[in-house]
């Protein structure tokens, strides 16, 4: 079993196709890491990407939803996806995060240390969060014999500061090219 973080740079490639979704795709099931919800407009549509028998657990910040919504939209608005596919991965997502990920609610003690790494790293307000949340995760899995976690982020300076805290980190652009 793997436990894995995810910010929203890297959740956002299992419903939208962009560098790095294929490894992405794999986390959930290796079977169809060439199947993603849209690929550009138009394009094939997989409604149930996730395998248990993987048994990864994946976790995510409470604010992800709005991340994640806010990226579709903002893609549809753009013009690089339908208005209708939009519609249907953002209904998609919001199932998907009641039952395919664990979430992580944001508390005092994940502000408080959010707030302090904005200040040691310069990260913005949200990455800030995402990492403290990374972290609080990291802790309750070694804490609990559990492996542990791997923080999974596109955004380079975000794990420069993840590594920075100790966490191991994973890059889904970079880990595609491999």
């Amino acid at each position: 079993m793997a436990v894995y973080f995810m910010d929203s740079s890297a959740l956002v490639k299992r419903y939208i196709s962009e560098s790095g979704s294929k490894w992405v795709l794999g986390l959930f099931n290796p079977a169809l890491k060439k199947e993603i919800f849209v690929a550009k407009s138009g394009s094939k549509r997989v409604f149930r990407l996730f395998n248990p028998a993987l048994n990864n657990e994946i976790f995510v910040a409470a604010i992800t939803g709005v991340e994640i919504i806010a990226a579709i939209t903002r893609r549809s608005r753009g013009g690089s996806i339908s208005a209708v596919d939009a519609t249907t991965v953002c209904r998609q997502f919001r199932n998907d995060l009641q039952t395919d990920y664990q979430i992580v609610e944001i508390t005092k003690g994940i502000i408080d240390s959010g707030m302090s790494m904005a200040e040691a790293r310069g990260l913005r307000g949200y990455d800030a969060v995402q990492l403290a949340a990374g972290c609080a995760v990291n802790a309750l899995c070694i804490t609990s014999g559990l492996p542990p976690v791997i923080f999974t982020s596109a955004d380079s300076e975000l794990n420069a500061a993840a590594t920075n805290e100790g966490l191991s980190v994973e890059n889904p652009n970079s880990a595609e090219l491999l």
